[in-house]
C-alpha cells in the first residue's frame, strides 16, 4: 500500500497547475512505521514527516521535464519582403558561418538573415530564390564578398538553410531580386 501512495503522490506532483514537472526526486508522505525521514514538512516541526523518493522515470501522466537553465533565445526574423523589385538576376551563391566582424561593423550572426555582396549598399534587402525547390528568403546586405568567380552573394548559414540543404554548400544558379 505504501508503494501505491508514494506513486500516487509522485504522479500528483507531476500534474500541478503550472505544468512544471520538477520531480527529479518526488517527495512523498512517509508511511512506513519507524522510517527515519530526511526532512520535516515545515520549519515548525510538524508531526507530518516527508522523505525523498527518487523518481523512477516518467509518470503515467507523461514524461517528466527536467528544469533547464538555458537563457531564452530569440528567433532571427527575415527582413520585410515587401517593396518593389529594382533589379534582378541569377548567379551562384554560397554560405558562410565564421564568427567575425562584418564589413559594416556588426558582429556576424550566422543565425540572422544576412548576406555579403560586393557592390550593393549596406542594409539593402534582397529576395533570394532557389529555383530547384521554389523556396525564397529575404536577406539584408551587411558584408562584402564573396570573392569567388561566378558567385554574387554569400548568405548567412540561416538564410542558406531556409532555401537549401547546408550540405549542398553552393547554389550554382539562384535568383535574386533587389527590393526597394
Amino acid at each position: 500500500m505504501a508503494g501505491i501512495l508514494i506513486g500516487a503522490a509522485a504522479a500528483a506532483m507531476n500534474l500541478g497547475p503550472s505544468g512544471d514537472n520538477r520531480a527529479a526526486a518526488a517527495v512523498a508522505i512517509a508511511t512506513t512505521p519507524g522510517a527515519s525521514p530526511s526532512r520535516s514538512a515545515d520549519d515548525r516541526g510538524s508531526r507530518s514527516e516527508l522523505r525523498e523518493i527518487p523518481s523512477a522515470g516518467p509518470s503515467p501522466a507523461g514524461p517528466s521535464a527536467a528544469p533547464t537553465t538555458r537563457e531564452p533565445t530569440t528567433a532571427a526574423t527575415q527582413p520585410s519582403g515587401s517593396g518593389t523589385v529594382t533589379s534582378s538576376g541569377t548567379c551562384g551563391m554560397s554560405y558562410y558561418s565564421d564568427g567575425q566582424k562584418t564589413a559594416d561593423g556588426e558582429t556576424f550572426d550566422p543565425n540572422a538573415f544576412t548576406a555579403a555582396n560586393k557592390t550593393l549598399p549596406f542594409n539593402t534587402r534582397v529576395r533570394i530564390t532557389n529555383p530547384a525547390n521554389g523556396k525564397s528568403v529575404v536577406v539584408r546586405v551587411n558584408d562584402r564578398g564573396p570573392f569567388v568567380t561566378g558567385r554574387c552573394f554569400d548568405l548567412s548559414r540561416a538564410a542558406f538553410a531556409a532555401i537549401a540543404n547546408l550540405s549542398a554548400g553552393v547554389l550554382p544558379a539562384a535568383k535574386y531580386e533587389v527590393l526597394s
